[in-house]
């Protein structure tokens, strides 16, 4: 009897232990008292070879390091392979239904696995390249810049190598032709310089994504154009393949691209390239899972509209300090800290309705 008894009083207990673990945790990203302080999310992304993506991931793990209770999955192709990336996202998807963030080099191959995902419920942010159409009410917040800010930021750092009575061609290698964000810090490149060196003209050609491939387009380029004013790309592989170039060959040549790589940064440092505008790629991706993890883990509504998160030209008066900051993942986060901080305490600042 004593043993029934006490089986009794055990199941019993158990029967209340369970009722009070399962709570009440519908409260959609743990709002409610013992709720699941938790959140599962993704980052996926195009490449694991070039800087802008490896900058993003970084930051997209540093945010999760710093909010506990954040299970990140980061994903990625080796190279570009936009087939490929699909897959990832779609299996991210599945397995990180607090929210998925998300940059593409091809956004037209990601129309109906955005939807998907969307009416399935799953958060998602779109980083640096706006969501394709048609999935404006899946994707309502974009983290990225003002592309055409960094093409004036561009022009401006190169205007007082060239003087205003200049004439002669402009090479501008785009990486990855059609894609919005480069083809608007062209456009707003071209603008600067029609205005100030209007004796100038423009030649624009598709420079290749792979590095290897870069740097023979841009070998090329150099060879049939040896005498053009400047040689400049939107992206991150025009000032490596240009600072090789260079380095190889003894020539000297007027130099400005976009983005961090570590060649680029030495070419700033030695002379070969004139200046760098940076996205901070990092801090985008730092800001992309930072609002889906809270947005779960403590019940924030997720942002609506484009947030302008900034960009910084590198030249050589910083590049010591921007060498610093890109050393490894600890100088980075603490580079970022204070920025991260102002960013988030005032969204309103940051962000804009998304264009019409």
């Amino acid at each position: 009897m004593l043993g029934v008894r006490t089986l009794a009083i055990a199941v019993a207990l158990l029967a209340v232990a369970v009722a009070g673990c399962g709570g009440d945790d519908s409260g959609g990203g743990g709002t409610s008292s013992g709720g699941d302080k938790s959140a599962k999310v993704a980052f996926v992304y195009p490449t694991t070879t070039t800087n802008f993506a490896q900058e993003m991931a970084l930051g997209a793990k540093a945010a999760a390091d710093d909010t506990p209770g954040t299970d990140l999955t980061e994903s990625a192709p080796a190279e570009v392979d936009g087939p490929k990336q699909v897959q990832l996202f779609q299996a991210a998807a599945r397995t990180s239904e607090d929210g998925v963030a998300m940059m593409t080099l091809t956004p037209e191959l990601f129309i109906r696995p955005l939807q998907q995902a969307g009416d399935q419920g799953v958060p998602l942010v779109a980083v640096d390249v706006p969501p394709p159409a048609g999935t404006e009410d899946k994707v309502k917040l974009l983290i990225g810049n003002s592309n055409e800010e960094i093409g004036n930021d561009l022009a401006k750092a190169l205007l007082g190598d060239i003087p205003k009575d200049a004439k002669g061609d402009v090479m501008i290698g785009t990486d990855t032709p059609g894609l919005p964000v480069l083809e608007q810090r062209n456009k707003g490149f071209i603008d600067v310089m029609k205005k100030e060196r209007p004796g100038l003209k423009f030649i624009v050609f598709d420079a290749k994504q792979s590095p290897t491939d870069n740097y023979n387009t841009w070998s090329a380029q150099v060879k049939a154009h040896p005498d053009a004013v400047a040689y400049v790309g939107p992206g991150s592989q025009a000032a490596v393949s240009l600072t090789r170039i260079q380095r190889k060959t003894g020539q000297k040549l007027l130099v400005g691209a976009c983005d961090l790589d570590q060649v680029a940064m030495e070419g700033v440092k030695d002379g070969y390239v004139k200046a760098l505008v940076s996205p901070e790629h990092w801090l985008k991706g730092y800001l992309a899972i930072k609002l889906l993890a809270d947005a779960k883990i403590e019940g924030k509504d997720l942002p609506e509209g484009v947030w302008n998160s900034g960009a910084l030209t590198v030249n050589k008066a910083n590049i010591d300090d921007i060498l610093a900051r890109q050393k490894d993942a600890q100088s980075r986060k603490g580079y970022f800290k204070d920025e991260v901080q102002k960013q988030l305490s005032n969204p309103d600042q940051y962000l804009s309705a998304p264009a019409s």
